[in-house]
């Protein structure tokens, strides 16, 4: 895999925001089209769309540096590298956030909004996984099996030895999920489940794959990574909402 796709003069394309990019794009296609289709508001998608993106990305970096904060102690420059080192899950929980906050202002549903866009989330995550897979980052442990790839050019990722290739496994995972949360959103259901099935979808699948994660620069605790952690607290914390609403209809 090469990261660096095209050079035209001074100017490089990298695989891994190209991914990105590419993601975004089609996610945001995605999201508003089916937003016109249910008469919701565009410009309430698209700023919904920037200020989460910019929620994830400030999510996403601060997590990181909270995994990090050991080897930022012994090393304060890392801080200063906004190139790389971001956390998916600082970025869903930043780019949610920001998400209420802007629905809470404007006095929109937050729940439908968030059905709307969790489906595009997961799109996106499978274009990023790709990225990730083209730079050599979120690599596998080493295997012998025949579910494997290695890399030869590669910057973070060992070179020469065969990986599990953790990048396509959840990037597989994001697509399934997409494909799943379109084809339920088609048919009625209540507000809220569309969201609900994505964290707890997207947590369970990224527990697994988590056990198969053979990169060092992730945090720790305990026999669990950081993400596993936060992934038995996301289903938790949704499975808890979930039954509380439930309640609260059937008292009603």
């Amino acid at each position: 895999m090469h990261n660096e796709l095209i050079h035209i003069g001074p100017l490089t394309i990298y695989g891994y925001g190209l991914m990105i990019a590419i993601g975004i794009l089609i996610a945001y296609k995605v999201v508003a089209y089916r937003a016109a289709s249910r008469q919701v508001e565009l410009s309430h998608v698209s700023s919904l769309t920037f200020w989460s993106l910019l929620g994830g990305l400030v999510g996403a970096k601060l997590l990181f540096w909270i995994t990090q904060m050991n080897h930022i102690i012994q090393d304060p420059s890392m801080v200063l590298n906004f190139s790389e080192g971001f956390v998916v899950y600082g970025g869903i929980i930043g780019g949610i956030g920001v998400g209420y906050t802007y629905c809470n202002k404007k006095k929109l549903n937050f729940l439908k909004y968030l059905d709307l866009f969790v489906p595009s989330l997961a799109l996106a995550q499978g274009f990023g996984r790709i990225g990730c897979l083209l730079a050599g980052c979120c690599y596998g442990e080493e295997t012998e099996g025949w579910f494997g790839i290695t890399f030869h050019d590669s910057e973070l990722a060992p070179n020469d030895v065969k990986l599990i290739p953790t990048q396509i496994l959840e990037s597989v995972l994001s697509f399934s999920i997409f494909i799943l949360l379109i084809y339920i959103a088609g048919r009625k259901r209540p507000t809220g489940l569309i969201a609900g099935l994505y964290l707890i979808l997207y947590s369970l699948g990224r527990f697994i794959i988590e056990f198969f994660r053979g990169d060092i620069i992730r945090g720790q605790f305990g026999a669990l990574a950081t993400s596993q952690w936060i992934a038995l607290a996301v289903v938790l914390l949704t499975c808890i909402v979930f039954l509380t609403r439930t309640q609260k209809k059937m008292a009603t």
